[in-house]
């Protein structure tokens, strides 16, 4: 047995000083071809993630044929010039590598994340892409036989349905914010390899397009790995392209999706907002966290705590498309789900919590723990490459510059209780809310009429 008075014991180890934070700041390039590059070294991080942004938005999709950017998007990783569907992706698997991609509003986005040591591989795979992407009849005659079999699921599901109903209700029929994403029914059948080939050849090209790329980049030559890859991916000029403009009506409203027998009732209650070039960006994105951002957040300590009529409630803001001018758009919304029977009283006590905070505002408690979540968080929530790559992407595609981030959280830091109410109270007006029910209209409809919240209109699930 040990004698533990001889034992020796290594000195307890002490706190070191703590280092101040910042987001990661990029450095700028330009390839060869037009293509813009931002790199960011992060050390030990040995998974290198890549995002490429596509100057390809949805309003620029052909008029009937929504659609065709998701269908583009998703047929990048089903062959190219040099290898079949099957033979990439082996070659991405050899790699290590993942590839994912989605289109939405702002553009077409493709997230590559592979071993540093194995970058330039998967790099020339991603060229090759972009490059000279297959687009055969019967991959594309499966990626749409596949988005056809997708779309009765969405409509089957509440919250996705909400989602959907809200951006009809917001937007005109003729913007493209008013319409389904990934397409209709009606708009998916009509599209062909032809159809994306064309769309492809008129949006997609380097010179429009962003790179970036974070992860220890540590002996790589990363310029010689650019040029060599997607450097080398070469086309045509842009010609310009209009921006249309973003108008919405949010007058106080009420659509109950009717859902006969639903046991609850999905809740999307909404209407536009500034995009984040708006001085009131940061205040609104505090008194929006105050009002549903977490579980300790007014909405759910009334509806969840206090009253048990749901799991939860949140309250967000998301950028749908945005301007350097400021003149984009965001989504302010509120989303959730309660039983059906609680279905009118739950709006009757969340319309009581909207007013309340215009009454009598927020407190410097609430204030204090929003700015402790959202900016204490931030180290944690940026630890990995993939969430620095895909958060400077999103500054590329809205717009911002480099350092947007790092100015963020100083201006949450600096917003006051006061200014935080203000900008909460502004972005969810009880007078100017387009509120979407996903349930059953028999059984909810007169108890939110009795509400006086605004005309309700009852429409089929489809």
């Amino acid at each position: 047995m040990t004698d533990l008075a001889t034992m020796d014991f290594h000195p307890q180890p002490q706190a070191g000083e703590a280092r101040p934070w910042a987001f990661p700041a990029p450095e700028r390039g330009t390839l060869d071809n037009g293509m813009t590059v931002l790199r960011c070294h992060r050390p030990g991080q040995q998974v290198v993630a890549v995002e490429v942004l596509l100057d390809a938005p949805l309003d620029a999709e052909p008029a009937g044929l929504d659609g065709v950017a998701t269908i583009m998007t998703r047929a990048f990783s089903e062959g190219t010039d040099k290898h079949s569907a099957e033979e990439f992706a082996a070659e991405l698997e050899r790699c290590g590598a993942t590839l994912d991609s989605h289109a939405d509003h702002p553009g077409v986005r493709l997230s590559l994340e592979v071993p540093v040591s194995r970058l330039a591989k998967a790099l020339g795979l991603l060229a090759d892409a972009l490059r000279a992407p297959a687009f055969a009849d019967s991959e594309i005659e499966r990626l749409v036989a596949n988005r056809l079999d997708e779309i009765p699921h969405e409509t089957a599901n509440p919250g996705r349905r909400a989602a959907k109903e809200l951006s009809k209700q917001l937007f005109p029929a003729d913007s493209r914010m008013s319409r389904p994403r990934q397409g209709t029914e009606e708009t998916v059948e009509g599209i062909d390899s032809a159809a994306v080939r064309a769309f492809y050849e008129r949006h997609v090209r380097p010179a429009t397009a962003t790179a970036v790329v974070v992860g220890d980049l540590t002996g790589v030559d990363l310029d010689a790995v650019l040029g060599d890859t997607l450097g080398a991916w070469t086309s045509s000029p842009a010609k310009p392209r209009p921006v249309p403009s973003v108008t919405a009506d949010d007058t106080g409203r009420v659509i109950i999706v009717d859902r006969p027998g639903s046991v609850q009732t999905q809740l999307l209650i909404g209407r536009v907002g500034a995009d984040r070039h708006d001085r009131v960006w940061p205040a609104q994105v505090l008194g929006t966290y105050c009002l549903g951002g977490t579980l300790t957040s007014r909405l759910d300590r009334v509806l969840r705590e206090e009253k048990g009529y749901t799991y939860g409630v949140r309250a967000f803001g998301q950028v749908l498309r945005s301007a350097p001018d400021g003149s984009g758009t965001a989504m302010l919304a509120v989303s959730g789900s309660v039983d059906t029977p609680n279905t009118g009283p739950a709006l009757d006590d969340l319309w009581t919590v909207l007013r309340t905070l215009a009454a009598e505002g927020l407190t410097d408690a609430e204030r204090d723990v929003a700015v402790q979540n959202l900016v204490g968080v931030a180290p944690l929530k940026f630890e990995t490459a993939a969430a620095v790559a895909s958060t400077l992407a999103d500054q590329v595609e809205q717009y911002l510059p480099d350092d947007y981030q790092s100015t963020l959280y100083r201006q949450l830091a600096a917003t006051g209780t006061v200014e935080a109410t203000v900008a909460a109270v502004s972005a969810f007006p009880v007078d100017r809310l387009v509120t979407v029910l996903v349930g059953d209209a028999a059984a909810i409809e007169e108890p939110v009429r009795a509400l006086g919240i605004g005309e309700v209109t009852v429409v089929p699930a489809e």
